[in-house]
């Protein structure tokens, strides 16, 4: 096809999607890019081409992008869609589990541009369709939405949210709950193959205009069911075991929905002396103190670290945008200075803190045959593994995701080192920074009244089943082929050491095993433990490296040197690595 033909289909398609699009912002903005194009403006023609390159995939994350005209973009035409395929399976999945049972869904949204529109337009034909619809009163957290697809008996929630991704995004993330999925999977984000199922009745829908939206019908929610959250998740604390409360708690949402509930948990859960970082207090879609929304980021937490050093604080948890994830700093007392915790170390340090409550509350005194089963990713440290063992508790190791550790039969708690938390599946089926940061909260007041820092507790845990650290390396890339270039290198000629330690284990994931399903990555184990596991993100066009190594510590005194000698470790690791993907 010729350049000028393949022009003329283009500027067709988006006349076409503008004259049926129901956003006149969409539209217009449409319509001027076509008139761009037609002037010769490259850089028009450049962000026309890919609006509709293809369609916005459904898959396990649900839908994420940019907001914007076109089929590969977060809109209304590509929202409406979607809510009418998950809408028709939903019809039958529940039909097919109980024919008399009429299906029951609840939509929830952050304060990301559209998030209102996107939901109630999803309300809309869910009530058409015939579906018992429930729609959050305000925007609100992911977790309170999980919490309302169990608390309500839904077969489906719907969160629109991008998460901690840049302003121009958002996204439609779904859970199953009820008639919907087997029991494990109750108020869990979707897995295999529901995401395909979902896909093909979206890909299934006929025109636009097919899309019938009920005028009303779906019920608005009162702060009833906000209350019951707080409540549950407040009661999560035990007062009567550990009895702290004296800590100094800077707060930040990060321009998010999560600060007004979080700190109302944390206030009923007896933690008083909460202050919210007045410049990030309010929700505001643009984030215009953060360069990216994420925690993790460099320089995400500055804000938050300024006002603790002022306040003279004893913490600071960070909530991202919709509240799924936290993250902790505190003052480091070898160096003096605010430092992040890293999330394998809060993993680590809540995992031990609930060990300890499961103590006193059942009197297990760490003798096998415990019930329930502490769990992480695979990507996550191996430290947690060690404490559950020692606490006498079974332990699993899931892919990447809260979509597999939710469902890992009979949890107690699961994380993930990208700052998720699950620290009370009962509540929440999923990662949860709000009920995440009362234990953190809880842990660290008892740390406090004992005259120890969280970094004291770590060391006390690194004493007991060796230094674990990690790292990580992240290679953005332009175009996506060239992660399947680096992968395919990798497993062509596989790396023969890591850190002078040479590979005694290359397990190749895609190919699955007893425990895990099949998806693309590599493990890479050492002569000495040293851990790198490879694999391409599923959210970003991002290649992922995570790297741990794992020193023995004989006595405390040993670890300031231990600590420098895993960093010279992991820094001739990342050497490696880095070389063999040709970097």
């Amino acid at each position: 096809m010729t350049s000028s033909a393949a022009d003329f289909r283009l500027l067709n398609e988006a006349r076409e999607w503008a004259a049926q699009d129901p956003d006149p912002q969409t539209s217009a903005s449409l319509l001027e890019l076509v008139r761009l194009v037609e002037e010769g403006a490259p850089a028009a023609r450049q962000e026309l081409e890919d609006s509709f390159r293809g369609t916005l995939q459904f898959g396990t994350a649900g839908l994420r992008a940019a907001l914007g005209p076109g089929p590969n973009r977060m809109n209304r035409v590509v929202v409406r869609r979607a809510a009418a395929g998950l809408a028709d399976f939903l019809l039958q999945a529940v039909g097919q589990a109980s024919p008399v049972t009429r299906p029951r869904a609840v939509v929830g949204y952050d304060a990301r541009y559209n998030s209102d529109i996107f939901a109630e337009e999803t309300a809309a034909i869910f009530t058409a369709a015939g579906i018992e619809t429930f729609l959050m009163p305000a925007a609100l957290p992911t977790p309170l939405l999980a919490y309302a697809v169990r608390a309500l008996e839904c077969d489906a929630g719907v969160m629109v949210t991008a998460s901690h991704n840049p302003p121009q995004d958002n996204g439609y993330k779904v859970y199953l709950g009820r008639h919907a999925v087997p029991a494990s999977g109750n108020g869990a984000q979707i897995v295999a193959p529901y995401d395909a199922e979902i896909a093909a009745r979206i890909y299934a829908v006929g025109p636009l205009e097919s899309i019938v939206l009920a005028p009303d019908g779906w019920t608005v929610l009162d702060s009833s069911l906000a209350a019951g959250y707080e409540q549950a998740t407040a009661a999560l604390a035990l007062p009567e075991r550990f009895p702290a409360r004296n800590l100094r708690i800077v707060l930040t949402p990060m321009h998010g929905v999560g600060g007004e509930t979080a700190q109302n948990v944390l206030k009923a859960a007896g933690f008083t002396d909460v202050t919210l970082v007045a410049e990030q207090a309010e929700p505001d879609p643009d984030f215009p103190t953060v360069s990216f929304p994420n925690p993790e980021e460099p320089g995400a937490l500055d804000l938050a670290l300024e006002t603790a050093e002022r306040l003279d604080a004893d913490i600071v948890i960070a909530n991202d945008p919709d509240a799924d994830r936290a993250a902790v700093a505190a003052k480091d007392p070898e160096t003096g200075a605010w430092r992040m915790l890293r999330g394998d170390e809060v993993g680590a340090l809540l995992g031990a803190h609930i060990a300890a409550r499961l103590a006193a509350v059942d009197g297990n005194d760490g003798a096998s045959g415990s019930q329930g089963v502490f769990a992480n990713s695979i990507v996550s440290s191996r430290l947690l593994a060690r404490i559950a063992t020692a606490a006498g508790y079974a332990h699993e190791e899931t892919l990447t995701g809260f979509k597999w550790i939710s469902r890992v039969p009979g949890l107690l708690y699961g994380y993930e080192e990208a700052l998720g938390y699950c620290v009370a599946p009962e509540v929440v089926k999923d990662k949860d920074g709000i009920s995440a940061a009362v234990l953190i909260a809880e842990l660290a007041a008892a740390a406090k009244a004992d005259g120890k820092t969280v970094f004291d507790t770590l060391d006390e845990l690194y004493l007991q089943h060796g230094l674990h650290a990690s790292d990580q390396l992240s290679i953005r890339v332009a175009d996506l082929g060239l992660l399947d270039a680096m992968m395919n290198r990798l497993r062509v000629t596989p790396p023969e050491s890591f850190g002078s330690s040479a590979v005694e284990v290359f397990t190749d994931l895609a190919e699955g095993s007893e425990l895990l399903p099949p998806t693309d990555g590599l493990v890479y184990l050492t002569r000495d433990l040293t851990r790198v596991i490879i694999r391409p993100s599923g959210t970003e066009p991002k290649l992922k490296c995570y790297l741990e190594v794992i020193h023995h510590v004989g006595t405390a005194a040993e670890l300031p040197e231990a600590r420098q000698a895993a960093r010279a470790a992991l820094d001739e690791v990342l050497q490696d690595v880095s070389e063999a993907l040709g970097l």
